[in-house]
C-alpha cells in the first residue's frame, strides 16, 4: 500500500468568491500544477494543506501512487449503502492545440467506446445492467480545466466497487480510440453542440469577445469548432489523450460507505501499474487587459431580456488557501452580502426599480480580477435600473454599512455554521465529494463544519461595519470609466452614448449614510388556545406516527436521525389547480407569486430582516389538488416555521409590490416562448393534447396581467380559512416538541374542513381525437428541430398498468438511444416517458421525443417509428427489459436513505393511504414484469397512427 497521508485536524471553508458573477465567465476552478514522482521523492508538496496553515479534515484519506496519481478517499453513510466515484482528469478545453479545439470533449465521449477490456458499445450496457444511470451530463463532464468521469454506485459490495475502478481504469489508459468509433461517434458530437447552441451561446460569445478579445479562452469553448470536430481523425484524438492522460494529471476520490482500506487497496490494484508520464504544462487562459476601460458594447437578440452590466479589472490576486486569507474572504463576503441585500431590498419593494441588480468581484482563472455591477430590467426601464442599483452601490462605498446590516449577515452566516456543524456526521456523500474535488481543483484545504464554525467565533466578535467597509472598498476595483454592455431585444435610445451618460448620471445621484434600524421581532407568535388531539396512531410498516388534532388538522410524523438536525416538512391545503375552470382557467394562477406580498404585519422585505439566521421558508405554490408549501429545516428553527405557516394562511400580505413583481417577469416570458424548439413545443403542447381547454392551454398576455391579489383573494380566501390541513414531518426531531409546536399553530386554528374535497367535476381533462401530424415554429437555431409523439393512455388506478407502462418507457428510452444516438448519430440524447395521472380519470400520455437537425428529421421520423414498431411486433430481449428494470429497482432499494423519499410516503399518509400499499407492492410486480407483457402493452397503448406528432421547426422553414 502506497503512503498517504491524514490531516492533524479541521477547517473553515468558506467561499473565495463573494458573488457568482453575471457576466458568464464562470469558469471551473483553476487546477494546481500536477505533482509527478513518488510520494516520498516529491520535491514539492503533494496537497494543498501540506502549505497551509488551514487544518485539513483528518476523515479524509490523501494519498499518491509512485506513479503520481492522486486519490482521495472518505468514508461516509449518507445515504447507507451506497458511494460515489470520480475521476479528474486537469486538463480541459484549455490545453488543446488550434487543430485540437473540441476534442477534450470528444475524448470524454469515446470513452464510452471501446477500450482494451471493454468492446465498442458494451460499458453503457455495463452500467445499465449494475443498475447505474447513464444519460447526458450523468458520467462526465468537460469544462475549461478538467474532465471529470463520474459513477454514483447503488451499492456498496467490493465487486461493483472493482467495477467502478475498473472502468476509470480503462478511461484514464486503455481507450482504443479507433477511427470507425470516432466516425460513428461524430454526429452524436455534433448533435449535442447544435442542441446546445443558440442565444445563449452567441451571448456569452459576445460578451467574452466584449471583455477578453485576446484571451484564449474565448477560443476555447468545450463543445468545439465544427471544422476540428467535422474532420478530426483517432490520430489527432489519441496524441491530445496521451498527452493529458497521465497519472501525474489525474485525481480519483471515492466517497461512501465502503472501508477506507477496502477503496486504497482497490485504488492501489487497478491504478499502480499506470505508467508513470510527465504532467502537460498548465495552459493560460488569458490573456486579460486588466488596464481596459470607457469601451461599450450593444447587444441584440429577441429571447434576451434588458439588462446592463457595468466592469472593471484589475490584475489577478494570487490568495493561497491560509488561515488569514480566509478570514480577509470572510470578511469581505459579509460586505458584498450587505451590499446585495440593499439592492435585493430596491428589487421587492414597490415601484421597484429593476428585476433584479447584483454587485461583486471574482476571479477570471488566474488572468484578472473583475468588479461588477449588474442589473436586469424590465423592458424599456434600463435606465431606471442603472439609476437606482448604482446609486446604491455608491452610496454603500461612500458611506459605508450599520450595525443592523452587519448582525444581520452574521446572523445567517452563523446559523448556517451551527447547523452544519450539529449534522456534520450526516452530510451527504456529494458534500464529501465538493470539498475533495475543490482540494484538487483549486487547493482549497477540506475542513471540518465543527472548525469553520470556532473559526468564525473567533472572527466574529472583532468586526465592526468601519472594518467591512474598510475591506470591501479594499477589494472591489473602482467602477471609473468602466466597461459597460448592454444585452436586449430594443437598443436602449441614444446608443452607446446614453448607457455611459446613464452611468455618469447615477453616479452624481445625491447619496447619504444609511439609517442604522433596529431589530425586528416575528409578529405572529400566538394562534389561540393550543389545539387537542382527538386521534393518534401508529402505521405498522413504516412506522408513521398519524395523528388528528380536534380542529381537522392531520399531522404525520417520522422520526429518524438519517440527517441529523434536519427536519422536511410539507403542508397540503385543500386547493389547488383543479380549481381552475375552463371559464376561469387562471383562478389561482397567482398562488405561486403570493409569497412576493408577505405578510400582513411583514413586507416580504422586513421578513428577510426578521427571519435573519433562522433556517425557516416562506411560500405557497399550487399544485394539482392542493396548495403546498416545503423545505428543510432545523430543530431550533421547528417551532418558528410553524407560526410562518400559520401566519401564511391567515394573514397573507397581498400587497401590491408582489403583483408588480410578478408582472415585470411577463415581458421576457412571453418573448422567449418560441426562443428555442423546447420552450415552443412546452408552450403549445397543453393545448395541442387537449384541444384549447382553456385550463391546459397557455393565455394571452393580457390575461396574466390582469391578475391581481384582489381576484386571488375572492378565490383562495377561504381555502386558507377553512381547507382541509395535512402536515407531515420527517427527520431527526423530538416527537412531542413537534406535537407541541403544531397544537399551538396550526392546531389551534378555527375548524378545518375534515377531508380534502374530491372536485370530481373538475377532474377530467380531453386528449384529442385529432391524429394529423401538428408542425410549430421556433425563432431558435436554423438547423433545430425536435420531433415528439404522444400516445393517450389511461390513468394510474391499475398499479401494474402504470409500472409496466414506466418500464416500457425506460426500455424505449434505451432502444432510441441506440438506434439514434449509437447507429445513426442523429441525436444526443433522446426520451421517453410514461405519466398516468392520479388527478384526471381516465387520462396519461406515453410520450418520445427527439432533437435532430431540421434536414435530418425525416430519417428521424422513419427511425423512432420503426423503433415503436420493434417493440410493438415482439418482447424486447431480457437483456434490455434488465438494463431498463435493474436502476429502477435500486431506485427503489435507495429511497429511504435519505428524507426525500420518506417525504415522498409521509406527505398525504392520511388523506392518500393507498399510496403505501402501492409502495410495497411495486417492487415485486416490476420483478414480475415479462417482455410478453411489455409486448403486449406496446401494442395496446402504442398503435400505429395512435400518437399526436408534433414537429418544431425553424421559423425559416
Amino acid at each position: 500500500m502506497m503512503p498517504h497521508f491524514r490531516a492533524l485536524s479541521a477547517g473553515l471553508l468558506l467561499a473565495l468568491s463573494p458573488l457568482a458573477l453575471t457576466t458568464a465567465l464562470a469558469a471551473q476552478e483553476a487546477a494546481p500544477a500536477a505533482a509527478t514522482g513518488s510520494a516520498e521523492a516529491a520535491p514539492a508538496p503533494v496537497w494543498a494543506f501540506e502549505k497551509s496553515d488551514v487544518p485539513a479534515d483528518q476523515s479524509y484519506v490523501y494519498g499518491r501512487l509512485a506513479n503520481g496519481m492522486r486519490y482521495i478517499i472518505r468514508r461516509n453513510a449518507t445515504p447507507q449503502g451506497t458511494a460515489m466515484v470520480r475521476m479528474r482528469i486537469d486538463s480541459g478545453s484549455l490545453a488543446e492545440n488550434d487543430d485540437e479545439r473540441g476534442l477534450s470533449h470528444f475524448l470524454e465521449h469515446m470513452a464510452f467506446n471501446g477500450s482494451k477490456g471493454i468492446p465498442e458499445g458494451e460499458m453503457v450496457k455495463l452500467l445499465e445492467r449494475e443498475g447505474l444511470a447513464f444519460g447526458a451530463d450523468t458520467n462526465a463532464s468537460t469544462g475549461f480545466e478538467a474532465i471529470t468521469y463520474m459513477l454514483n454506485l447503488p451499492r456498496n459490495n467490493e465487486a461493483l466497487l472493482g467495477t467502478a475502478l475498473m472502468l476509470m481504469r480503462e478511461t484514464a489508459s486503455e481507450l482504443t480510440i479507433s477511427q470507425d468509433a470516432v466516425a460513428r461517434e461524430r454526429g452524436v458530437i455534433l448533435a449535442e453542440r447544435r442542441d446546445r447552441a443558440g442565444y445563449q451561446q452567441r451571448n456569452y460569445e459576445d460578451n467574452v469577445a466584449f471583455l477578453a478579445p485576446e484571451a484564449r479562452y474565448a477560443s476555447r469553448l468545450p463543445i468545439g469548432t465544427l471544422e476540428v470536430l467535422e474532420n478530426a481523425g483517432a490520430d489527432r484524438i489519441r496524441g491530445l489523450y496521451s498527452r493529458t492522460y497521465v497519472p501525474a494529471n489525474t485525481t480519483v476520490v471515492v466517497v461512501g460507505d465502503i472501508p477506507v482500506e477496502t477503496v486504497e487497496a482497490a485504488i492501489n490494484a487497478r491504478f499502480a501499474d499506470w505508467a508513470a508520464a510527465p504532467a502537460p504544462t498548465k495552459p493560460v487562459a488569458g490573456p486579460i487587459d486588466t488596464g481596459a476601460k470607457g469601451r461599450t458594447d450593444i447587444y441584440l437578440d429577441p429571447a434576451l431580456s434588458e439588462s446592463v452590466t457595468i466592469n472593471r479589472f484589475a490584475p489577478w490576486r494570487d490568495e493561497p488557501d491560509t488561515i488569514a486569507n480566509r478570514e480577509a474572504s470572510l470578511i469581505r463576503r459579509i460586505g458584498y452580502g450587505i451590499i446585495n441585500r440593499r439592492l435585493v431590498r430596491l428589487a421587492i419593494g414597490s415601484d421597484a426599480p429593476f428585476r433584479s441588480a447584483s454587485f461583486g468581484t471574482g476571479d477570471i482563472f488566474e488572468d484578472a480580477q473583475v468588479t461588477s455591477i449588474s442589473v436586469d430590467s424590465a423592458d424599456g426601464e434600463w435606465k431606471k435600473g442603472v439609476l437606482a442599483a448604482v446609486r446604491s452601490v455608491n452610496e454603500a462605498l461612500t458611506y459605508g454599512f450599520t450595525r443592523a446590516e452587519l448582525d444581520e449577515q452574521l446572523a445567517n452566516l452563523r446559523s448556517g455554521y451551527e447547523d452544519a456543524a450539529k449534522a456534520a456526521e450526516t452530510r451527504s456523500h456529494s458534500a464529501f465529494m465538493g470539498a475533495a474535488l475543490a482540494l484538487a481543483s483549486d487547493e482549497r484545504v477540506p475542513t471540518t463544519p465543527q472548525w469553520q464554525l470556532a473559526e468564525f467565533e473567533r472572527i466574529a466578535p472583532t468586526l465592526t461595519p468601519q472594518a467591512v467597509w474598510n475591506a470591501v472598498k479594499a477589494d472591489a476595483v473602482p467602477l471609473d470609466d468602466p466597461l459597460i454592455r448592454f444585452t436586449g431585444r430594443t437598443a436602449p435610445a441614444g446608443g452607446e452614448a446614453a448607457l455611459r451618460s446613464a452611468y455618469a448620471e447615477a453616479m452624481a445621484l445625491p447619496i447619504a449614510a444609511p439609517a442604522d434600524s433596529g431589530p425586528l421581532a416575528f409578529a405572529y407568535q400566538d394562534f389561540g388556545a393550543p389545539g387537542t388531539i382527538v386521534s393518534d396512531t401508529t402505521e405498522p410498516r413504516l412506522g408513521l406516527r398519524q395523528i388528528r388534532f380536534a380542529n381537522g388538522v392531520r399531522l404525520t410524523l417520522k422520526q429518524t436521525t438519517l440527517r441529523e438536525d434536519r427536519i422536511a416538512f410539507t403542508l397540503a391545503v385543500d386547493g389547488g389547480d383543479l380549481m381552475n375552470t375552463s371559464e376561469a382557467p387562471m383562478r389561482v394562477a397567482l398562488v405561486d407569486s403570493l409569497a412576493l406580498g408577505g405578510l400582513g404585519k411583514h413586507s416580504r422585505d422586513e421578513l428577510s430582516s426578521v427571519l435573519a439566521g433562522r433556517s425557516v421558508g416562506f411560500g405557497i405554490a399550487s399544485a394539482a389538488d392542493a396548495f403546498t408549501t416545503s423545505g428543510n429545516i432545523t430543530k431550533r428553527d421547528l417551532a418558528l416555521q410553524m407560526q410562518v405557516l400559520a401566519a401564511t394562511l391567515t394573514d397573507p400580505g397581498y400587497r401590491p409590490e408582489g403583483e408588480e413583481r410578478f408582472r415585470k417577469g411577463l415581458d421576457n416570458y412571453f418573448a422567449t416562448l418560441d426562443s428555442t424548439p423546447g420552450r415552443a413545443l412546452g408552450s403549445a403542447l397543453g393545448g395541442i393534447l387537449s384541444d384549447n381547454d382553456p385550463r391546459f392551454t397557455l393565455q394571452p398576455k393580457e390575461a396574466f396581467l390582469a391578475l391581481n391579489y384582489a381576484s386571488l383573494r375572492d378565490a383562495i380566501g377561504d381555502r386558507l380559512a377553512k381547507g382541509a390541513i395535512e402536515l407531515a414531518l420527517v427527520g431527526d426531531f423530538d416527537e412531542q416538541a413537534a406535537i407541541d409546536a403544531v397544537a399551538a399553530t396550526l392546531g389551534a386554528l378555527p375548524q378545518r374542513e375534515a377531508e380534502f374535497l374530491p372536485r370530481e367535476e373538475a377532474r377530467t381533462r380531453p386528449f384529442t381525437a385529432t391524429r394529423a401530424p401538428r408542425t410549430i415554429t421556433h425563432k431558435g437555431e436554423a438547423d433545430q428541430a425536435q420531433l415528439q409523439w404522444t400516445w393517450p393512455t389511461t390513468d394510474d388506478s391499475d398499479l401494474a398498468q402504470t409500472l409496466r407502462l414506466g418500464l416500457l418507457a425506460r426500455v424505449a428510452r434505451i432502444a432510441l438511444t441506440e438506434k439514434l444516438r449509437e447507429e445513426l448519430g442523429q441525436a444526443y440524447s433522446p426520451s421517453a416517458g410514461a405519466s398516468n395521472s392520479r388527478i384526471y380519470r381516465d387520462f396519461g400520455t406515453f410520450t418520445l421525443s427527439v432533437s435532430v437537425d431540421v434536414a435530418q428529421a425525416d430519417k428521424a421520423r422513419a427511425a423512432v417509428e420503426a423503433v415503436v414498431a420493434a417493440l410493438r411486433d415482439a418482447p424486447p430481449s431480457a437483456d434490455m427489459i434488465e438494463r431498463a428494470r435493474r436502476p429502477l429497482l435500486e431506485d427503489y432499494d435507495n429511497a429511504l436513505k435519505d428524507l426525500g423519499g420518506w417525504m415522498g410516503l409521509a406527505a398525504r399518509a392520511q388523506s392518500d393511504p393507498a399510496r403505501i400499499d402501492r409502495w410495497f407492492a411495486s417492487p415485486d410486480l416490476i420483478r414480475a414484469i415479462t417482455p410478453e407483457e411489455l409486448q403486449a402493452t406496446a401494442a395496446k397503448w402504442l398503435a400505429p397512427g395512435g400518437a399526436v406528432q408534433v414537429s418544431v421547426v425553424p421559423e425559416t422553414k
